[in-house]
């Protein structure tokens, strides 16, 4: 199993240059750590800091190497066109080969904000990832549907194919993973349980579409703590997280966060993407430090699963 970290991009009551700098450290840190693959988040019409993500993953790449990276873009928001151009730019920028991250997107305020129609999510997202893969073969593309333009062009392509990780929850979303996508990615809020079931469901998916998996991803919000103390304080300080089922959420020490872990393993997930529960940055730089110990031990445990 490989280990990989989506760095939160909101950062609420933080001055400006002070969440950016927190995401720089927190990048920097992974990178010493050993992390897999580096990722950004997409929110849009926030009431407080969220650091965009085309902009901050081209500064975050200036503390990576050249492991995968990339980030989510949420497509029927975007114009095809220009989250082509910038994702792109990014392949060319990145060292390592660069990952789309892609989903529908959930929240009304959102789509109002952007112009969009929340209505038309799934045709808007299909639409969209075909036009992109168009566009970074070098296609010229024209679309009269849910975006209106002609004779589209971008420059620079990629200087590799554009990897494409589909994050979805509902059975209908990851059948449409598995259909459109090179990866998927499962959602954070999912327990244990409804992970098994959901990556059982979307390995009954991927022969229907004449597809295989070399990559089945899920984001967990974790923290490596210092110890048990530090962990139990740390559960009680995040209480009620973002509404999640705690079951969902990864807390300990390093020996008990490797065996939560590899639970993930044994399901089928070849790769876990995680989220800093802890808002203090210090606490969130030492559990992303504490990663390198956590991977160690993974690896040392980890057996393949023959996906």
């Amino acid at each position: 199993m490989k280990i990989g970290i989506s760095i939160a991009s909101s950062y609420p009551g933080a001055a400006a240059r002070t969440g950016a700098q927190n995401m720089v450290e927190r990048a920097a840190a992974a990178d010493k750590a050993g992390l897999d693959s580096l990722f950004v988040g997409d929110h849009h019409n926030t009431p407080t800091p969220y650091y965009q993500n085309s902009p901050i993953m081209g500064r975050l790449l200036a503390e990576w190497g050249a492991k995968p990276a990339g980030a989510l873009y949420l497509l029927p928001l975007w114009n095809p066109v220009l989250a082509a151009e910038q994702i792109a730019t990014l392949a060319g920028i990145a060292r390592g080969r660069f990952i789309m991250q892609c989903g529908l997107g959930r929240d009304g305020y959102q789509f109002n904000a952007m112009g969009r129609n929340i209505k038309f999510r799934p045709s808007a997202f299909e639409q969209s990832l075909d036009v992109m893969r168009a566009l970074w073969s070098g296609e010229q593309v024209s679309l009269h549907g849910r975006w209106q333009f002609t004779d589209a062009r971008i420059s620079p392509l990629p200087p590799e194919p554009i990897e494409v990780w589909i994050g979805a929850s509902a059975r209908v979303s990851i059948d449409r993973a598995a259909r459109l996508g090179d990866a998927w990615l499962a959602d954070p809020a999912m327990n244990l349980e409804q992970a098994k079931s959901a990556i059982d469901y979307y390995l009954e998916c991927l022969p229907t579409h004449n597809k295989s998996a070399e990559v089945i991803a899920i984001r967990r919000d974790i923290y490596v703590a210092e110890s048990t103390q530090d962990a139990d304080a740390t559960s009680k300080l995040i209480a009620g997280y973002r509404g999640f089922n705690a079951e969902a959420l990864i807390i300990g020490e390093v020996e008990s966060v490797a065996e939560q872990m590899q639970r993930y393993a044994e399901l089928g997930y070849t790769d876990i993407i995680i989220r800093n529960l802890h808002p203090d940055q210090a606490k969130a730089i030492a559990s992303i430090q504490r990663l390198a110990s956590v991977k160690r031990l993974i690896q040392g445990t980890s057996q393949p699963t023959g996906i």
